[in-house]
């Protein structure tokens, strides 16, 4: 009786809202209590309205009522947590809008606990136990609470679909199988799961091999980018100490320069000093003699002067001409000039190594193999058939070939759009970024780091590592170089470094009116034939191929570069002659 008293008594103190024991009551003017979030998230659903209501007796109040703590279901609520009952037992636990009630209980509904395969029906424990108990009901085939068993029933005769039929691939009732389904490929539902069973099971292990060596694959790569992250690391550290070593090389030699520079100063301003003192000595005596020989003259008495005086000869004697040569102030210009070239030496070596250092980087590579598609499984033979001969190992792909034709060569075309932060001021963009005009008058461009300031080219904004192609379409007449370009070349100035063709970070190709001409690091290629308003070029990165077509009707080969490209490149369209009527290129 006292278990049966605590229950009614938690059923009392629930909120019908969340169907739990009361957190912090609060009763409304209609006299039915709540949680205090559960009521007012309720009434802020409403407050559009303007109208609130009691969830449970709709009686309405006009303004919101305001909620205060209900102190003495608080008091109660408490006294219940103590004596260990949170809520109603699991077993008694009333159905939500997201679980199976039982199809027995009247009223309020409780959760059910099992479906019934053959009853077609879902029962919570109390009404789950006849199952249990009566011999009958064992047989029949229990499962986790189902809201499909309704689905079991055939929607002709209103009958368990007990039957499959595999003619039409349906599941089916026994009257379907002498009806509509008569002389069809009938089995029972159970047959038919177990040889489903069977193929999934089949299925269900390839896949479980298939996860097997992915996850083997997986943790080969994993050990990789731990591999490269480690190299990486150590080649990072070695790196920091060899350059950090050159740094205190390159000091200690500073330092042992300065050293010597300061040691010679002082040798030769002593030496200078020293010369100094004995000059100003000789003449502090000079004017010593000078002072006494003005005294001499200054004599009234002949026979005093001529007794004193000295003879003219000696006086010449002891008064010797200047013997110091002043040299130009070249002091230490040559330690400077020694190690300005010293600086040009390193800048050199450091240019040319640079490159070697890039391209080992850039071999850092590591190939992923593209997944192989799932077999689909095979429908086991009815007789077991004769044994095939092994297969022949498929011989390894051979490299794709160039293309030849201009459809060929259109199945690696690329989006190319040129890049505003590159064009040069006498340059105009339009058509997306993809033609550009070259202009009389220089244009508002805003100063950007990356812009070409003394030659009229642009890049492209897209870096190319594969395979591509694009067109250049020229009109008017002016002479362009269509070009592929590294991203680090200069950009400020109107030297050859900046200059497509003239350096090596950048290979162009020189459309004139009447010829072609192919230009890399200043050395120029002459090319014969007729000339096109349409220039093809495709780049093969890896392969490291760089072609020239000229575009008409049919494609015919300028020119044709095979190098090592250390670094991704970006095509490169430059104006180099105006003429009147102007010149732009699109990029097709």
């Amino acid at each position: 009786m006292a278990q049966k008293g605590d229950q009614l008594e938690g059923e009392i103190l629930q909120c019908s809202i969340c169907l739990d024991l009361l957190k912090d009551p609060v009763t409304i003017p209609c006299g039915h209590s709540y949680c205090f979030h559960c009521v007012k998230g309720f009434w802020d659903g409403e407050d559009q309205k303007g109208i609130h209501s009691c969830p449970q007796c709709r009686q309405t109040f006009t303004p919101r009522p305001v909620l205060v703590k209900s102190t003495m279901l608080a008091a109660l609520v408490e006294q219940l947590k103590k004596t260990g009952l949170q809520a109603a037992p699991a077993d008694h636990c009333y159905a939500g809008a997201e679980d199976v009630a039982c199809d027995v209980c009247s009223g309020r509904k409780l959760k059910a606990i099992k479906s019934c395969l053959v009853c077609l029906a879902s029962y919570c424990e109390k009404h789950l136990q006849p199952h249990y108990d009566s011999p009958p009901f064992r047989k029949h085939k229990l499962v986790e609470p189902s809201k499909n068993l309704q689905e079991n029933i055939c929607s002709l005769h209103d009958e368990v679909m007990k039957m499959f039929c595999r003619t039409d691939q349906k599941s089916i009732c026994y009257l379907c199988s002498v009806d509509e389904h008569k002389g069809h490929d009938t089995v029972s539902a159970a047959a038919e799961r177990t040889e489903r069973q069977r193929e999934l099971e089949g299925s269900q292990q390839q896949i479980q091999q298939r996860v097997q060596d992915r996850e083997k694959d997986v943790k080969l790569l994993q050990q990789e980018v731990e591999a490269i992250n480690q190299s990486a690391d150590k080649t990072v550290e070695h790196s920091e100490k060899i350059f950090t070593e050159l740094i205190r090389l390159l000091q200690k030699r500073s330092s042992e320069v300065k050293q010597q520079i300061r040691s010679q100063q002082e040798t030769e301003v002593s030496r200078v000093k020293e010369l100094q003192e004995k000059l100003e000595q000789e003449i502090t005596e000079l004017q010593r003699k000078d002072a006494e020989l003005q005294q001499l003259s200054d004599t009234e008495d002949h026979t005093q002067f001529l007794q004193n005086c000295p003879s003219v000869s000696a006086l010449r004697e002891s008064t010797p001409s200047s013997s110091i040569k002043i040299r130009p102030l070249r002091h230490f210009e040559a330690v400077t000039a020694a190690v300005s070239e010293l600086r040009e030496k390193l800048q050199d070596l450091l240019r040319e190594e640079w490159t070697n250092i890039s391209l080992r980087v850039t071999e850092v590579d590591v190939l992923l193999s593209e997944p192989e598609p799932e077999p689909e499984p095979e429908p086991e033979p009815e007789s077991e058939p004769e044994p095939e001969p092994e297969p022949e190992p498929e011989p390894e792909p051979e490299p794709e070939p160039e293309p030849e034709s201009r459809a060929d060569f259109l199945k690696y075309s690329c989006e190319i759009k040129l890049d505003p932060n590159t064009v040069n001021r006498q340059l105009f963009l339009s058509e997306g970024n993809r033609k550009v005009t070259l202009m009389e008058q220089f244009q508002s461009y805003s100063a950007h780091p990356d812009r070409f300031t003394g030659w009229q080219q642009v890049l492209s904004r897209e870096s190319l590592t594969g395979r591509s192609y694009w067109e250049v379409e020229m009109r008017g007449k002016g002479t362009v170089r269509v070009a592929v370009a590294y991203k680090n070349i200069r950009r400020a100035g109107d030297g050859n470094e900046c200059l497509f063709g003239s350096n090596d970070k950048s290979w162009a190709l020189r459309c004139d009116q009447t010829n072609y001409s192919f230009w890399y690091n200043k050395i120029k290629t002459s090319i014969s034939g007729p000339v096109s308003s349409r220039v093809g070029v495709y780049l093969d990165h890896r392969a490291g191929i760089l072609s020239f077509y000229r575009v008409s009707g049919t494609m015919t080969l300028l020119h044709r570069v095979q190098t090592t490209f250390t670094q991704p490149l970006c095509a490169g369209v430059g104006f180099y002659i105006w003429s009147e009527g102007g010149a732009f290129c699109k990029i097709k």
